[in-house]
Formats: C-alpha cells, sequence, structure tokens
C-alpha cells in the first residue's frame, strides 16, 4: 500500500512576486490609512461652511494650486504658476550644504569629544553652553555677516543640525563597550585603529539618529531664514503668500515641505541600512 506522503498531491508553489505582493499592499495602505482620513476629514470641514474657503482651502484647492505651482497649468496666476521646482531646488541646495558641513563636524568634534578627555574639558562647556542658544536668534547677526543672500540660510541650517548629531555621537562614542576597545588593544591595534575600527562603527547607530533629527531641523531652519533672510525657495513663498492671502499657496508650500523633509529622511533610512546592515535579522530597529 502506498504511503500517504506518496499518493498526497503536492501543493503548488507560489512565486515569491505574489506572495510579496499582498505584504506591500497591506503595508502600502498601512502607511496611507491615516494621510487619507485625514484629507477627507479636511475636505469635509472644509466644506461644511464654518469656516470661510479663503481661511481654510479644500484639499482639492490645495491641490490645484500645487499643480499650478509644480505645472503652470492656470494662466491666470502668474507668481507662482510652474515655479516649484526653481523653488524647491532652492530649498534643497541650502539644506544640502548646511546639512552636509554640519554633519562633518559634528561627527569629528563629537568623536573627539567622546574620546579625548583634554578634547571634552576644553571644547564640550563652550558647545554646551551654545546649545540652548535658539538658531532662529541668530537671525540678526547672520544677516549682519552675510547679508541677505544664501549664506545666512546655510548658516542656521548648520546650527540647526549640528547639535542634534553632536550629542548623539559623542553619546555613541561613549557607549561602546570598553571590552571591545580592552579586545583590540589586546590584538595590539593602534589608537586610530581603535577609532576607525572599533569606537566609529559601534557609535554608528547613535551618529545616525542624530543624522535623522538634525535633517528635520535643517529643513525647518531653511525654512525659518527663508522667510527673514532669503528672496527665494519654498519658505519665501510660504510667506509671500501669505501677505497676498493665497492660503491655497501657503498649505501647497507646507505640504511640500513636508514632503520633501520625508523624502530625505527615507534617504537617510536607506543609507542607514546599507551601512548597519549588520543589524538585520538581530535588533530590533534590522527586523
Amino acid at each position: 500500500m502506498a504511503s500517504a506522503t506518496e499518493t498526497a498531491p503536492l501543493a503548488p508553489a507560489t512565486p515569491a512576486p505574489a506572495r510579496r505582493l499582498p505584504r506591500r499592499l497591506v503595508a502600502f495602505a498601512e502607511r496611507a490609512a491615516l494621510p487619507l482620513l485625514l484629507v477627507a476629514g479636511w475636505e469635509a470641514f472644509a466644506r461644511s461652511g464654518v469656516l470661510p474657503a479663503a481661511l481654510l482651502p479644500a484639499p482639492s484647492a490645495v491641490l490645484h494650486a500645487l499643480g499650478d505651482w509644480l505645472f503652470g497649468i492656470d494662466e491666470s496666476t502668474q507668481t507662482y504658476s510652474g515655479h516649484w521646482v526653481a523653488d524647491a531646488l532652492a530649498s534643497l541646495t541650502r539644506v544640502a550644504a548646511g546639512y552636509a558641513i554640519a554633519a562633518v563636524s559634528a561627527v569629528l568634534i563629537g568623536v573627539a569629544i567622546g574620546w579625548w578627555r583634554l578634547v571634552e574639558r576644553t571644547v564640550e562647556p563652550t558647545l554646551q553652553m551654545l546649545r540652548p542658544i535658539p538658531p532662529v536668534s541668530w537671525i540678526p547677526l547672520a544677516i549682519i555677516w552675510f547679508g541677505i543672500a544664501d549664506k545666512p540660510a546655510i548658516f542656521l541650517v548648520f546650527l540647526g543640525a549640528f547639535f542634534p548629531v553632536l550629542m548623539n555621537t559623542i553619546h555613541g562614542v561613549r557607549g561602546v563597550d570598553r571590552n571591545l576597545i580592552r579586545a583590540g588593544a589586546m590584538m595590539g591595534a593602534s589608537e586610530r585603529q581603535l577609532l576607525t575600527d572599533i569606537v566609529l562603527p559601534a557609535a554608528l547607530p547613535s551618529i545616525f539618529s542624530g543624522l535623522r533629527i538634525a535633517i528635520g531641523s535643517a529643513w525647518m531652519l531653511t525654512v525659518t531664514a527663508e522667510m527673514v533672510a532669503v528672496k527665494s525657495g519654498l519658505g519665501y513663498v510660504l510667506w509671500d503668500s501669505y501677505y497676498f492671502l493665497r492660503y491655497d499657496i501657503v498649505l501647497a508650500a507646507m505640504i511640500s515641505i513636508g514632503l520633501l523633509g520625508y523624502l530625505s529622511d527615507l534617504g537617510l533610512k536607506a543609507l542607514m541600512a546599507s551601512v548597519l546592515h549588520w543589524q538585520k535579522g538581530t535588533t530590533v530597529q534590522g527586523r
């Protein structure tokens, strides 16, 4: 008599893409559910008449304004029509410049403070006194020093992004397991090798946390600077459209800033996943 395993028909194998597709759809639905609910509620409230349409434009009106700002589809409005790409690139340039300077300098200084006691005693107190000063309070000095141009905005972005990276780098370096350092020293590693091969890799998760916090601060500060010290960019359009009572453009600018900030964070997350590939399957972060 044939065994059950010999007579039972084999179940057809499910192709890998077919198994992954539902999960991707579920993941997309989970991410999109709350934004869609918020937009639907916003649309319903805006059309209810509780507030005048001029004061609270509906999402459909904001979408039309954003489309005109992007593609110039409405010939009756020439002020912002078709200028979105130039405005977004201006803001992106300032964010990228200030953020890059802040990230590099904060990581270098943070590693030095966390590793060398002399640097900690001589440099950290001054930085800790500067850290509580709001970056926006530097705007008058930034305008005096750099004028009305890109430089004050880049300077403010630098200030906003520097301290989150600095503090997380210091925390990451000081949190390295001493046993790892002792093991490296017993193997004959030099101080430079200890820093580059043990301390810095062990501190990278904390450093990336600071980098992700800093990118949000960078976007907030560039918009603030563009409202005051620059005559271009998304922040400038937001403030200028407020003066002309174009609240649809105000909301479109806010949405643009949020989306670009979100995409910047996604890029950092992808970089973090690539650099910290060893976390995959071993930590909650890498699940």
